[in-house]
Order: structure tokens, then sequence, then C-alpha cells
């Protein structure tokens, strides 16, 4: 078994394996973001049965395919007919192989088993409800990027697949330190503010990491798979959401509008964005989004309306928009070429700051309140126009930190100007929010604050290396 990072994961599968009873387990997450991996790795690729759904295959296809693997595992030479055909056949299989050991069924892209009209999800429900749960000894996975489709009729099943499933693996893109892991473990040593750069490009998708290039710098890496005509990632966008989402169009659009704007936008502002109507399909489209990982919801601080703001959080996607989309006669060479320009800067700035967001437990830990209860938001003065606190995390201990996220080569410094904007904008944020609590002005940066008669501002920093 070979497998960077994923230790809770892995845990949680030695506890199913380890079950007297039968176990459901749903594994699902963003695309490319090594669900497969991990299962076939961590069962040594060696199953009791497995499947791959045929993407945009047809009923007939799937389950010609699905006799293919029943014949392998079984010697069946039957071609089931129908799917309450092709579960039956499988029941007889595993019935046959059973010895009162542990028998792993993996299903994978099981969304794909699904087409038109097939009755798969009530023949599955035969399958599950009939004889495998109670068999004790089946521990069956499913797994697939479309996890809509897995929300809406596994796990929110309100039918006769209601709260069947045992256990669910959200499996989450790597964090930092996992994505450093990973490139040791290719042989790639990089600074880490390379890898922090790197983060902001790709996240920590593994797919996406598996292709670097340890020969080559970070910058020589992006224009090999972005920016180069046919490079390994070239035509990666055109994929990602059509294979996701069935109204995939309808998706983009809304990922599109929000790479636009840096503070996010409420459902309403959306609909305008895109002219889509502000109605059911808009929420389920914003669900889909965020339960994929693309999308971030989050409040504004002291929003008694509790009106849901979105972010978009997919690093791809963001530096698609940004740098990707509609590059045709771009230099191949393009990120070499670019170290330093506004468009760069504004991305910069921006992407760090997904990045701080998304590691928002390691800040904890450096602040000393790994512990503390907290809550997260972002705050917009409603008198003071460009008056905003991208990271507000108000604490149980009665302080709030009001973070300030700089992507920097070096130290960063505070000058006199910026000074005086940060004592402003405490004290705006204190007088709108008539807020008691004490405030606590948080620097997190690359390397750190310069010291300077102006850095004493800041209650506590926190550096790049704190985020790994």
């Amino acid at each position: 078994m070979h497998i960077v990072g994923r230790k809770k994961e892995i845990l949680r599968l030695d506890r199913f394996v380890e079950s007297k009873r039968s176990d459901f387990v749903v594994v699902y997450g963003r695309r490319r973001v090594g669900k497969t991996y991990l299962i076939r790795e961590y069962f040594d690729n060696t199953f009791d049965f497995q499947v791959t759904g045929i993407c945009n295959g047809s009923k007939e296809m799937q389950l010609a395919n699905f006799g293919l693997a029943l014949q392998k595992y079984f010697g069946e030479s039957r071609v089931p007919r129908t799917w309450l055909d092709a579960f039956s056949l499988l029941q007889a299989g595993l019935e046959k192989k059973n010895t009162g050991e542990k028998l792993v069924v993996f299903l994978d892209e099981m969304p794909w088993m699904d087409s038109q009209k097939s009755d798969f999800l009530r023949a599955f429900e035969v399958f599950w409800n009939g004889y495998a749960a109670w068999d004790n000894n089946i521990l069956l996975i499913v797994c697939g990027s479309a996890t809509t489709w897995l929300t809406d009729n596994i796990l929110n099943n309100v039918g006769g697949l209601y709260n069947r499933a045992t256990g669910r693996i959200f499996l989450e893109p790597f964090t930092l330190g996992e994505t450093e892991e990973f490139l040791k473990d290719k042989g790639i040593v990089w600074s880490r503010y390379d890898i922090i750069q790197l983060y902001m490009v790709m996240g920590g998708i593994p797919f996406y990491l598996s292709h670097l290039q340890k020969e080559l710098s970070l910058a020589q890496n992006i224009d090999e798979l972005f920016f180069k005509p046919h490079g390994k990632l070239w035509n990666e966008f055109n994929n990602l959401y059509a294979t996701l989402f069935k109204n995939a169009d309808a998706h983009v659009k809304v990922v599109e509008a929000l790479s636009q704007k840096n503070k996010g936008l409420t459902k309403k502002e959306i609909s305008e964005a895109t002219k889509l109507p502000e109605n059911g399909t808009l929420t389920k489209i914003l669900d889909n989004l965020s339960n994929s990982g693309f999308i971030r919801p989050y409040n504004y601080y002291g929003n008694k309306k509790k009106q849901m703001t979105y972010q978009l959080a997919d690093y791809y996607t963001l530096f698609y928009f940004r740098f990707l989309k509609d590059q045709n006669g771009k230099d191949e060479n393009y990120w070499q070429n670019t170290l330093d320009n506004p468009a760069k800067r504004a991305w910069c700035g921006y992407s760090f700051e997904q990045v701080c967001k998304d590691h928002i437990d390691k800040i904890k830990d450096k602040l000393g309140i790994a512990g503390v209860l907290t809550e997260r938001s972002s705050w917009s003065s409603k008198g003071e126009p460009g008056a905003q606190i991208d990271l507000v995390i108000e604490r149980r201990d009665r302080i709030i930190d009001l973070c300030e996220m700089k992507f920097s080569q070096s130290e960063f410094a505070i000058d006199k100007e910026y000074d005086l904007i940060l004592r402003n904008k405490a004290e705006t944020f204190r007088t709108e929010t008539k807020t008691k609590k004490a405030l606590h002005l948080v620097f997190i940066t690359t390397y750190g604050l310069k010291r300077n008669m102006y850095s004493g501002i800041a209650q506590a920093e926190v550096k790049g290396d704190d985020l790994f």
C-alpha cells in the first residue's frame, strides 16, 4: 500500500474492514481528488468483486460491462438483461465465495451506471436491503465524482435506501502539508513559498500534482501543463464540469460569475450576473457546487438575515478564468515571462486568501486557540467603501481576530499610510457591529512582518510555514 497522507481515511477503512457487520460505505469528492486511487491502493487492487461505470454509457453497455466483471470474478457466462438480474447474479457469486471472511465489493463511478430509465437504483436497493445488509461479511464501497447523484440518491435518499449507508468518506484535496509530503515522495524538493504558489494554482489535487516534473522549476511546470498547446492539463476545464453535472453550462456560468468577484455574491447577485432565474434550480446548482467543493458558502459578520454569500473556492477554476480562458495567442512560456504584473498580483492576493481559509485549523494552532470554539465570517463596511475584512474569527473567549492576509515575496512592511487604514478599519468594525469584545489584528503573510515602528499594531502573526 503506497498512500501519501489520508491518515484519517485509512483509519476509517481499517475500522470497516475489522467490523463484525456488513457496511455500506460511500466515498465521494471532487473529480481528480484520488478516490479510486485510495480504495485500490488500500486493498492492493484485490477485491471480491469490482466494476467501474462507463461515462455516458447506455443501459445495455453498462449491463454488458457488469457482465464482464461477473465473468472475471465468478466465471459467470450469462450477460444480465436487467439490473435486477445483474445484482441477483452478483449475490449468487458472493454466496458461493463466502467462507466467513470479509467480502469486499467495489462499485466505482456508480452514478454512471444509473443511465436513463435503467431501474438501476431499485435493483441496487433490493441487493442491499434483501441480502448484503444481513450477511455480516460484506463491505460494499461505492464511489463517484458525481457528488450530486450520490448525495441525492444515496446519502439523502428518502425511499428504500433511507439511512442505509453506514459510512461516508468525503475525500478532500491535500492540505499544504500533505502536498509537501506528496512532492517529496515524487523527489520534488521546493521551498514552501513555491509550494504555496503551486497550491494557489491547482490546490491539493493529487491528479494535477502527479504531472509535475522534478527537473523543471515551478514556473516551467505551470507553462508545461497549462500554457503549452496540448499540455497535460491544457483542456482540463472542458472535461471537469461536463463529467460532473448534467446541466454543466449553468454550473459553469455560476463559477465564472464568482471568479470575477473576490468578495463573493449572494444568490440574487448570482442570478443577476448569470441571467439564471432565482429559483429552486439555482439553489440546486449552488448546492451541487458547494457539495463538490467548488464554491464556499459563508455569512458576513453581523448579518442577521443570514443571507448566504458564495465564493469561488476551487483553485484550478479560478486560475482558468483568470489566465487560461481565451488564451489563444498567449506565449507558451507565459508564466515564466510574466513573473510580476497587475493581473498576477491581483490573483495572488485572492488565491492566497483562499489558502488561508482552507487552513483555518493551522491558523488556530498558531494563535493558540485550537480548542476554542470559533465562528468565521467576512465583514464589509456599510458606510466606508472599500473597508472590508476577508477573514473574521470570532472566539468563544470574547476576542475577535481581524485577519489581514497578504501574499508577499519578502517580509511584509506596514507603513504609516497602511497603519492608518488598519486603525480606521478596526474602529469602523467596532462602530458598525457595536461589539464589546476585544479586537485583535492578526497578520497572515508568507514571510511574516518586517519589524518597524508600525508592526506593533498586529497582536499576532501567522507565517506561511505555519500553514503546513
